[in-house]
């Protein structure tokens, strides 16, 4: 597949989930709090799910680890919204077993290999090391928004979710400079901005209730 192909499904991720932070931060802005629409997770779960085709196309095991990890996540969001039972049956069941498709459809066609996600000439040992502990501290963001959503049984963004936001974002973006991928680094750039201002917005709510 050439080139632009594949960067035309990476960029096209990155303006989902770039799209889906602005909505939620212009929400945000207007009710003066760190609002969780569902709009932000349905956005998510299609990003994610274009995103780790892009990891896929590039042999970036850094960016299919990360999607892996939070696109259940952002399914299990929609559940605790109830907006994951509107979804149609074999859409959900599809979006489900996604992950596990890729991969059966990789190996059956050869076009797989598991050893090339951690042997890639084009991924030094340490850029590999620095892509997959940048894509683990960005997950934990959501991992941790899970946990908290969980207690509180609604979907909530908390302030730990946009200071580990922030963390692996910038680490991600190193990564970007390095492996030369034009789309890790503009959809980090600016999303950097976001998640700063989303955490002054919280810590004004948290410091006016």
């Amino acid at each position: 597949m050439s080139n632009w192909v594949i960067y035309v499904v990476g960029f096209l991720a990155q303006l989902l989930f770039s799209g889906r932070s602005v909505f939620q931060w212009i929400l945000s802005e207007k009710s003066k709090k760190v609002l969780t629409p569902s709009f932000f997770w349905k956005m998510s779960l299609i990003a994610s799910f274009l995103m780790f085709l892009y990891g896929y196309l590039r042999s970036d095991f850094a960016i299919m680890l990360g999607q892996t990890l939070t696109y259940f996540i952002y399914i299990r969001n929609l559940q605790l919204q109830g907006e994951w039972s509107k979804f149609h049956k074999l859409l959900r069941v599809f979006l489900w077993v996604f992950p596990l498709i890729i991969v059966i459809l990789g190996f059956n066609n050869n076009i797989y290999d598991a050893e090339r996600l951690f042997r890639n000439d084009a991924i030094p040992s340490w850029l590999l090391i620095l892509g997959i502990v940048s894509q683990v501290v960005f997950t934990l963001r959501f991992i941790y928004q899970w946990i908290y959503s969980e207690k509180q049984k609604e979907s909530i963004l908390p302030l730990g979710f946009w200071l580990l936001s922030l963390i692996g974002s910038t680490l991600i973006l190193i990564y970007a400079i390095f492996r030369l991928d034009p789309v890790l680094f503009a959809g980090h750039v600016f999303g950097m901005i976001m998640y700063a201002r989303n955490m002054v917005i919280l810590r004004k709510e948290l410091k006016s209730g």
